[in-house]
């Protein structure tokens, strides 16, 4: 599939309120057929000085735009990784109160209250998770679309544009997804912790039934194409992303799980 659609069907794919975080790929595309379709002449004459500012003109309002597109980034991801950080928390300390309060050692034990709320925090959990895994997917291919194009771009017009690009790209925040990827790995473990093992088949087959709808949904699919995009592969350049590696947990396992069930 071509990086333009793949990147459309994300899009679609993703949270509503996220759509427009994206790169625009196809006003960067409709940039670089502009740069080719303006004349390169530098004579002396006034019409080669005019077609040579139409040029550089061309070219400046791509690297401009390129530069929008990182601030854009950069804001969303910044924003929701500071409000990432503190539903974590949260959700811990929601954890703490609902086990202090109702679990077997509890200060008024009640079963009945501690699975109801226990189940409440664990799709919360699940949820939360989905969204994060969406936030990693939204850095990779927002990445892999700035790779494409600046290759594009100097593969087009001759230029050498992506080398230093990317190397200003790899220090940005929206690259950095240590925290977010962190994260992740604490809500799979709170997951395993909390939860009793014998409930891993249960929690498997309800994947199933909800892989169709909401989050989850979106999470498979934003799983699939870091797969994807992030395979190993004896072409991948130095600007691929890696290989992705997921953890073996039972939360991933899962997601994985719903890989072979039809997404529509």
């Amino acid at each position: 599939m071509k990086f333009g659609k793949r990147l459309k069907q994300q899009i679609q794919d993703s949270l509503p309120e996220w759509r427009d975080k994206f790169l625009s790929y196809k006003e960067l595309k409709k940039l670089v057929k502009l740069i080719l379709a303006a004349p390169t002449r530098r004579n002396e004459s006034w019409r080669g000085r005019n077609e040579s500012l139409e040029y550089g003109k061309a070219e400046s309002d791509f690297v401009y735009l390129l530069d929008i597109e990182i601030d854009k980034f950069n804001g969303f991801f910044m924003e929701q990784e500071e409000e990432f950080v503190i539903r974590h928390e949260n959700l811990k300390q929601k954890i703490k109160r609902v086990v202090d309060l109702w679990g077997p050692n509890g200060i008024h034990p009640s079963e009945e209250n501690y699975k109801e709320e226990m189940e409440k925090i664990r799709k919360a959990i699940v949820d939360f998770h989905g969204e994060m895994v969406l936030l990693v997917n939204y850095s990779n291919i927002n990445y892999t679309g700035l790779a494409k194009i600046l290759k594009k771009y100097d593969k087009r017009t001759g230029g050498l544009l992506r080398l230093p690009f990317i190397q200003k790209v790899l220090v940005q925040p929206f690259f950095t997804t240590d925290i977010i990827s962190n994260l992740v790995k604490e809500c799979e473990s709170i997951i395993d912790t909390v939860f009793p093992a014998e409930e891993a088949a249960d929690r498997a087959k309800e994947a199933i039934v909800v892989a169709g709808e909401g989050i989850f949904r979106n999470t498979v699919k934003a799983l699939l194409t870091m797969q994807e995009i992030r395979k190993g592969s004896s072409t991948q350049s130095p600007f691929s992303l890696p290989p992705l590696n997921l953890p073996d947990s039972d939360l991933i396992q899962s997601i994985q799980l719903n890989a072979a069930v039809p997404i529509v």
